[in-house]
């Protein structure tokens, strides 16, 4: 047996998987019902028109409306189903999949942690994380189990590695640097009880760009070190605490904060959690492991390192033209605004304004005024809408102009470009973009 095969597949104790499932499905089931409680999937997906889904997803239409809100009452069921360990695997893959056409129906509140998720749900359904404190034990289905093969925990320190240094990684440019993206976020909250008065300093949005560089780049080296190991989960605390109380990322922190099960020795966890649980005493052999597992399991993560570098060679600057900047870990990296209005031409010589909030909902306006993929997309949306109007476009024009951590108003879109022929290029920038700026330099008003 080589190495990198007993690496995965020699047995470890399982006591950090077992609780991070059950911790797992409780935040399965606090994302999907609470959703429902403050009007997100309303919002998202049964008050709309449309939603703007990824490309390939479009079929997916069919679910928006009130059958949205019964889907995430499912998904939340299914949670109870995997915190319990109960038909462990089905309720983990159910779970799995309507989550993961939940988030490739929509683009407008896109969010990197959703996509985390999906991944290590998938994973999770391969992973043996019913066989202790579980229904399924309990009633016989599985025979329950001390330990899990190595690579389940090798997964979850890997990928979380992976997605702290490219999160950390990304904000190593200039307006990041300059505080710009958080100072313009902290001064929309300076109402906040306790901390508010915090917000309106220079120097706090200094501290906290810089001190997310810093944890994002050693939070995984300080876990894996038992001597800082306490230090991390303590910084970790006060990191993902303030994130979530400042800027509601959903159940992300939590989330975080339950990998770092996986950085602890298993005795400790055990003694924690799992008090009832026997110790792992004697060595238990590796299991057998296929040989396209291992190459499963290995590309996989070569395909998350190459992934985030994408934006690299596509030409243009991501932070302008988006290419590359979904499922690439480049978190909450700028504050960027539009707005945008078509000019629409029928009957040779008439034209008509249609402004955005006449066939979008509210919360997708801005979105799509800084997502040219997106504002592709809106013109098939908009055709649709002139229809009901009978009204039938010989050329669209797009008045687009959006602004990026604070500087002024820019032109987003060739406002003489007739979006009726605007194609688009998958791997190139678009010919209906307006010219680039130069996004090098720092905008140096100040900002209030």
């Amino acid at each position: 047996m080589d190495r990198a095969t007993n690496i995965l597949t020699i047995e470890k104790d399982n006591s950090a998987l077992i609780v991070f499932r059950i911790a797992l499905g409780f935040l399965l089931i606090a994302e999907s019902w609470g959703a429902i409680a403050t009007g997100w999937v309303a919002e998202t997906f049964v008050n709309v028109r449309h939603t703007f889904t990824f490309f390939g997803f479009e079929w997916t239409a069919f679910l928006i409306g009130q059958p949205m809100l019964w889907w995430y009452v499912i998904m939340g069921i299914l949670g109870i189903g995997v915190m319990l360990g109960y038909r462990y695997r089905l309720s983990m893959t159910l779970f799995a999949v309507m989550w993961a056409l939940s988030y490739f129906m929509q683009k407008s509140h896109y969010n990197n942690h959703y996509y985390l998720l999906m991944l290590v749900c998938f994973w999770m359904i391969a992973m043996p994380a019913h066989r202790y404190a579980s229904m399924d034990v309990k009633h016989g289905r599985v025979f329950p189990s001390l330990t899990c093969p190595n690579w389940c925990i090798l997964f979850f320190k890997i990928q979380f590695a992976i997605v702290y240094f490219y999160a950390a990684v990304a904000k190593l440019y200039p307006d990041w640097l300059a505080a710009k993206p958080v100072s313009i976020w902290l001064s929309g909250k300076t109402h906040y009880p306790i901390v508010g008065g915090l917000f309106h300093h220079e120097w706090f949005a200094y501290l906290i760009s810089y001190g997310g560089i810093f944890f994002d780049f050693l939070i995984i080296p300080a876990l894996m070190i038992r001597q800082t190991r306490i230090i991390a989960i303590v910084l970790s605390l006060i990191f993902h605490l303030f994130n979530s109380a400042v800027f509601q990322i959903g159940i992300f922190p939590y989330f975080a904060l339950d990998v770092a099960l996986f950085f602890f020795e298993p005795d400790s966890i055990r003694r924690l959690f799992l008090r009832k649980k026997p110790q792992l005493i004697e060595f238990i052999a590796p299991r057998s492991i296929g040989s396209y597992f291992k190459i499963f399991f290995i590309g996989y993560f070569v395909i998350q390192i190459l992934k985030p570098l994408r934006h690299h060679v596509m030409p243009g600057n991501v932070l302008w033209n988006e290419a590359g900047h979904r499922l690439s870990w480049r978190m909450m990296l700028r504050a960027k605004y539009g707005h945008y209005a078509f000019r629409v031409q029928y009957n040779k010589d008439q034209e008509k304004r249609v402004l955005s909030r006449d066939f979008l909902a509210r919360h997708q306006i801005a979105d799509v005024a800084t997502r040219p993929d997106m504002l592709y997309r809106s013109i098939d949306y908009l055709k649709e809408y002139l229809r009901e109007q009978d009204i039938e476009a010989e050329a669209i024009f797009c008045d687009c102009i959006t602004k990026v951590n604070g500087r002024p108003t820019m032109q987003y879109v060739n406002p003489d470009y007739n979006m009726l022929d605007a194609e688009w290029n998958y791997f190139g920038p678009q010919d209906w973009m307006a010219e680039e700026p130069d996004l090098s330099v720092v905008y140096e008003k100040k900002l209030k």
